[in-house]
């Protein structure tokens, strides 16, 4: 991993792909493009400036050839050793590139530096992509008092009514 700053660069495709920290400046591209990433799911509600301004040393954009295709809003939580992902997008023509790996590795090394030893995240039930992925990358579905679709789920987990998959994992 480069120090802190420097920016990561793989050519893919004669592409040039850049990680770095997400800014207050993504704020507008991002929330004008994320309800349309999925299919009209109302999302941008989700995803408030201030993620974009106090949680910027935590949170990553994939640029291609200088535009946003990705993105990573992180925190560190309290206690100080857990840190959560609030919310990853990738471009729908972007999936299945490894994007959100890269992402989510790059915000386990960020936290990990910073001292954490476990990560959280939640989804909804519907949202079977983001289940397998999260999956794939090592995280745990912790039990909850109900299931849905087979996956053990947190009834009313946000106060509002709707089940959430919540998932764990300890930092690498």
């Amino acid at each position: 991993m480069p120090p802190r700053g420097v920016v990561r660069r793989r050519l893919v495709d004669c592409t040039v792909v850049k990680i770095r920290h997400l800014e207050e400046a993504d704020h507008g591209p991002v929330v004008a493009v994320v309800d349309g990433w999925w299919g009209g799911r109302r999302m941008a509600t989700k995803l408030p400036r201030l993620f974009f301004r106090y949680f910027a040393g935590t949170s990553f954009a994939v640029e291609e050839d200088g535009e946003l295709v990705a993105f990573l809003v992180g925190l560190v939580g309290s206690p100080a050793d857990e840190a959560y992902v609030h919310f990853v997008g990738v471009r729908p023509d972007h999936r299945s590139q490894g994007l959100g790996r890269r992402l989510y590795e790059t915000f386990f090394d960020e936290v990990g530096r910073r001292g954490c030893r476990t990560v959280r995240a939640i989804t909804s039930p519907v949202n079977t992509g983001s289940i397998r992925f999260h999956t794939s990358m090592g995280f745990e579905v912790l039990r909850g008092e109900d299931a849905e679709g087979g996956t053990s789920v947190h009834p009313n987990y946000d106060g509002d009514g709707e089940a959430r998959v919540v998932f764990v994992r300890e930092v690498p």
